[in-house]
């Protein structure tokens, strides 16, 4: 893909970032815009650099060491990164890459029929499992680090099983 087709789908998909941080999340388009290029920014310096270094990483790979810079405190620019960034919520993007995703697969559909029931059902035993085992690993994280502690979601209540203390009459 030539930079320019890059440049364009990467404004498309600025547009479509803020038109859904805006319906979706009520965020200002005006507010989101420094955000999005900042964004935009790095995933562009990152299709650039993938072209020009030897060393062959993923576009994904380069556009989060940038990210980390950009946002550590290395970088001067930090708090206005930090700031610009902060006013998109990202699952407004994650609606742009479900509808690339859609459209992208949209031509292989009789594919993917050809495949029968057997990849249907290999399929849901792969986002199943890609959800069960990302809960169980964060929950690791986060009980090793005593970022979640479940004795205190059940003194607080917040239990999924109800007590009978909690239960009326």
């Amino acid at each position: 893909m030539r930079y320019i087709e890059w440049a364009v789908m990467f404004l498309v998909a600025g547009v479509g970032i803020a038109l859904a941080n805006f319906v979706g999340f009520q965020v200002n388009f005006m507010d989101s815009v420094p955000g999005i290029l900042i964004l935009l920014a790095i995933s562009f310096v990152s299709v650039v650099i993938s072209k020009l270094v030897p060393f062959k990483l993923p576009v994904i790979a380069y556009c989060s060491l940038i990210g980390l810079l950009v946002a550590s405190p290395l970088c001067p620019a930090r708090e206005f990164v930090i700031e610009a960034a902060g006013k998109i919520n990202f699952t407004a993007p994650l609606t742009m890459v479900g509808a690339y995703a859609g459209i992208s697969i949209s031509d292989q559909i009789h594919t993917f029929v050809k495949q029968g029931w057997k990849m249907i059902l290999i399929g849901i035993f792969v986002m199943t499992g890609t959800f069960v085992f990302s809960a169980i690993i964060a929950q690791i994280g986060l009980t090793l680090t005593d970022a979640c502690d479940l004795t205190d979601l059940t003194r607080s209540g917040m239990s999924p099983v109800r007590s009978q203390k909690h239960e009326t009459a």
